[in-house]
């Protein structure tokens, strides 16, 4: 899949007093957001300009183009980083990310390739063995697959697509994996 630099992230945590272990004083503080990059799924740490608060859930600009609403994208954070807010919103967020990017991971069923001699990358997703991965293989060699519905129709035995793209990409950004598929 094409690798672009995050242009879009998605606030999963606004913290507008710093973090709470921050030792300095309140008023030396400054405001720092934890979003979710919608291209690469990158955890980032952005800090907001002044006299803009952030909402939870609120899509920002991140690009290298004038920012309205940030200041300046502090760098990326990791997975134990995150508030206790943040993680239990990031499965969502990947969920929404997924619903708006249908196209591209629809895609990702249509032109999935073996990673090696002995894995294909669509046995990469949760519950998808050797018999589901021939199954999804064939019913592509059919025809593309137009959107999740169409997966869910035409290889029932799978399940919901989404929820095992969702489960993949979660686990990626925790860390839990070796090789990512759609983590950066």
């Amino acid at each position: 899949m094409e690798r672009k630099r995050e242009e879009e992230a998605i606030v999963l945590e606004y913290l507008q007093n710093g973090y709470p272990f921050d030792k300095r004083p309140s008023h030396m503080k400054t405001p720092i957001a934890q979003a979710l990059g919608t291209a690469n799924f990158s955890l980032l740490e952005l800090v907001p300009r002044k006299e803009v608060a952030l909402r939870m859930l609120e899509r920002v600009y991140v690009g290298d183009d004038k920012r309205d609403k940030i200041h300046h994208v502090a760098g990326k954070v990791g997975y134990r980083k995150l508030t206790e807010t943040a993680k239990s919103e990031l499965k969502h967020v990947v969920k929404d990310v997924v619903l708006d990017q249908e196209e591209r991971f629809v895609n990702f069923f249509n032109k999935a390739q073996p990673l090696n001699l002995r894995v294909h990358s669509l046995e990469m997703l949760p519950g998808v063995g050797k018999k589901h991965m021939r199954e999804i293989i064939d019913a592509r060699d059919d025809a593309d697959f137009k959107n999740f519905e169409d997966i869910r129709t035409r290889v029932k035995s799978v399940g919901d697509p989404v929820d095992k793209l969702v489960s993949r990409i979660v686990s990626e950004i925790e860390g839990h994996e070796k090789l990512n598929l759609f983590v950066r």
